[in-house]
């Protein structure tokens, strides 16, 4: 069971969208993978860079420790020890007691335990990071320095995530934009051709209204069924037109008997298909039930899904038209076309409703 069935393969334009969306998100791929390759490489440099600071730290540590307080002491304090103001270390002696800190934001206006316990949940976060560098004291004593990334190292790790996140952002609200403005675009051109082709075809609509006249009120011509055809198509005619000319419009919506008005659209397309062709027409409502529709455009929508279904059935099988209450609404009506084709293929199921979509090689779809 299917709405449509198509058999040949899709306009070229639309697998060349497919490409040009693949070529693009693939360039973007490529993209965000260098952004990421190249921060990584300035991490690591940034971060062994930090390793070597912070070994020269725990060296001066050392000298600052065993040697005398003089000019030398001095200048290691001043140029090494106090040098750094970014990375975050925590002293602490062989027994885990906390002697010191630099560049460890405490909390202020806390208790001397709370600061304790923070330290202490920072030295767990800094295990974590990196072994803590040993400073050795002699007769078996040691000192531990704990340190983690600096500020600037933490927020180079993120910032790859951060800016591919901004440009995710900026990438699907460009392209959100710019297909809302081609499809408006889109749009304009096919009203314009609507209205043009409706223009057009009022001259020999027109002409062919006037030959319809003059052969039925012909003696010659009154009683012969081909006026009475001629009349029909002429009608035809006449509908699609308004039905082009509308196209762009707030259709105007009349309650119609809704059963007679599928009646009367399949009873023309009836008699202009394959009698191997087979309609039925069921209803699970009152045969008085009305509902609002725009009678040219209701029948402009039968007449292509049968049309596709006919094609799809290659002129041979049986379409069922099916109204009923829709299951979301009491107030709804729901019509349920079904054929015996070979229904749409998957691959085909987001194009089928494009327009210009058709599987014909020559052809509107």
């Amino acid at each position: 069971m299917a709405f449509f069935s198509f058999s040949r393969q899709v306009l070229p334009i639309y697998d060349q969208k497919s490409r040009i969306k693949l070529g693009i998100l693939a360039g973007a791929i490529l993209i965000a993978a260098a952004t990421v390759v190249y921060t990584n490489i300035l991490v690591k440099r940034l971060s062994e860079r930090e390793q070597q600071q912070i070994d020269l730290y725990a060296k001066a540590q050392r000298f600052i420790i065993n040697s005398e307080v003089d000019s030398n002491t001095n200048f290691v304090f001043e140029e090494i020890i106090n040098a750094n103001t970014t990375i975050p270390i925590i002293f602490t002696d062989g027994d885990a007691n906390i002697l010191g800190t630099r560049n460890v934001d405490i909390p202020k206006n806390v208790s001397e335990k709370a600061a304790l316990n923070f330290l202490r949940r920072e030295i767990a976060v800094m295990k974590l990071q990196h072994p803590p560098i040993v400073v050795e004291l002699g007769a078996g004593l040691r000192n531990y320095i704990y340190y983690k990334d600096s500020q600037l190292l933490t927020q180079l790790r993120t910032y790859p995530l951060v800016q591919l996140a901004v440009i995710t952002c900026l990438g699907v609200m460009a392209y959100f934009s710019f297909s809302y403005s081609r499809r408006a675009e889109q749009n304009r051109v096919w009203v314009g051709l609507a209205k043009e082709t409706a223009h057009q075809l009022g001259t020999p609509l027109s002409s062919l209204m006037a030959w319809h006249t003059y052969l039925k009120d012909s003696e010659k011509w009154q009683n012969e069924p081909i006026v009475d055809e001629l009349g029909k198509d002429v009608r035809r005619l006449e509908i699609i037109t308004e039905r082009f000319s509308n196209i762009g419009s707030v259709p105007v919506l009349k309650d119609e008997n809704i059963l007679q008005a599928t009646k009367n659209a399949i009873a023309y397309l009836q008699s202009r298909v394959s009698k191997k062709v087979i309609f039925e027409i069921k209803t699970d409502l009152p045969t008085d039930t009305p509902a609002q529709i725009n009678v040219p455009l209701f029948d402009w929508v039968i007449e292509n899904i049968c049309k596709n279904a006919v094609d799809a059935m290659d002129g041979k099988g049986s379409i069922t038209l099916h109204l009923r209450r829709a299951t979301k609404g009491k107030q709804l009506i729901a019509l349920d076309i079904t054929d015996t084709g070979k229904g749409i293929p998957k691959s085909k199921i987001e194009t089928v409703f494009l327009p210009g979509f058709t599987t014909k090689k020559r052809g509107w779809g």
